[in-house]
């Protein structure tokens, strides 16, 4: 039996989607929806937002509220409460980190647009490639 879920969001809709799989799937498990602040995008607008910011640790937490509001907000149809984290850094990188803790992780396939996908590369790929824990990749 599955008892800790790990779901990386990042407010794309395959984000969504991941979440709605892992609460349908795993209606008993613990649920924690992971965002990644500082992330990379194709012209790193994100991370040099972050860094011009006097407390980076607050501003990221400002910035992931949103999207877990989002999230809470799907959970709560489900009747579920989720956990929340926050990291840093790259995300595949961070995911993968923090998989260590958990059953599974499940990744929504791909998110944000072409330019971003190839200059940062397919996160979910990596994951799978590199996660300690079996992955779900929901499309």
């Amino acid at each position: 039996m599955t008892h800790r879920v790990l779901v990386p969001i990042d407010g794309s809709e395959m984000a969504e989607h991941a979440l709605e799989y892992a609460l349908e799937t795993h209606p008993e498990a613990e649920i924690t929806v992971l965002h990644i602040a500082g992330a990379p995008s194709a012209m790193m607008g994100a991370s040099v937002g972050l860094a011009l910011e006097s407390d980076i640790e607050e501003a990221a937490e400002e910035r992931a509220a949103e999207i877990f509001d989002g999230a809470r907000e799907i959970a709560d149809s489900h009747g579920v409460e989720i956990e929340t984290d926050v990291s840093w850094g790259s995300p595949a990188k961070a995911i993968v980190n923090h998989a260590d803790g958990f059953d599974v992780v499940v990744i929504g396939s791909h998110s944000g647009t072409l330019a971003d996908r190839l200059i940062v590369g397919n996160v979910a790929q990596k994951v799978v490639q590199h996660s300690p824990v079996p992955v779900t990749v929901v499309r």
